[in-house]
């Protein structure tokens, strides 16, 4: 009897390691492995549809937990990314779409994923077609860029964005530095994949920076 009591407690305390310690971060590390398989490692003919494949498993993740910000981060990531492969004016819906998935991550918690919904939204509202067409808005862009590299000044993502950001409205020289950042950037554990697309992008991008000062 003693045994078997020992045995069911040791069940006890491991079941939560056993079965996942959290289910919404396991689901958006598999949504993140996916859309860097896509991202950076799928033909570009194929992109489209595996993306939207993967925004309707991601919506199932938001819908079953909605007051968790990361889902609806992840979201709208992944449905943003699908809008850039579908391109044109069918895109804008989708991107209305991510947008309203950011707004709401930040009023969950804007702080989530280090500021990822901040930074998302900011280069949605930079990359869009301002009206009537569409919503963009350079100045709002580039308070959200601030507020995600205030969030996380030493992060690959917003670096690389405020810079990219920085190099499209004119001003070169400015961007080196963040797109110098982004480059040295420590690693993200398990983002191997889009930390390794992310620095040749950045790459490229420091490269017509300099050229262009």
């Amino acid at each position: 009897m003693k045994r078997l009591t020992t045995l069911t407690l040791l069940f006890t305390l491991l079941a939560p390691a056993l079965a996942g310690a959290d289910p919404v971060e396991d689901g958006v590390v598999a949504l993140q492995h996916d859309w860097e398989v896509i991202r950076y490692q799928t033909p570009a003919a194929e992109r489209e549809k595996r993306f939207e494949v993967l925004a309707a498993r991601a919506h199932e993740l938001s819908e079953s937990f909605p007051q968790r910000s990361e889902p609806l981060v992840w979201e709208g990531i992944i449905v943003s990314s699908w809008a850039g492969e579908k391109g044109g004016l069918g895109a804008l819906g989708l991107v209305k779409k991510a947008r309203t998935m950011y707004e709401s991550a930040i009023r969950i918690d804007g702080n989530t994923l280090d500021g990822s919904a901040y930074n998302s939204l900011g280069v949605l509202y930079y990359k869009v077609p301002g009206w009537p067409l569409g919503f963009g808005d350079k100045a709002k862009a580039k308070e959200l860029l601030l507020k995600a590299l205030a969030i996380n000044p030493a992060g690959i993502d917003p670096n690389y964005f405020y810079g990219e950001f920085l190099l499209e409205n004119g001003q070169p020289a400015e961007a080196v530095t963040y797109l110098e950042r982004a480059i040295a950037a420590p690693p993200r554990p398990g983002r191997q994949v889009a930390d390794t697309g992310r620095r040749e992008e950045a790459r490229a991008l420091l490269e017509k920076a300099r050229a262009s000062r």
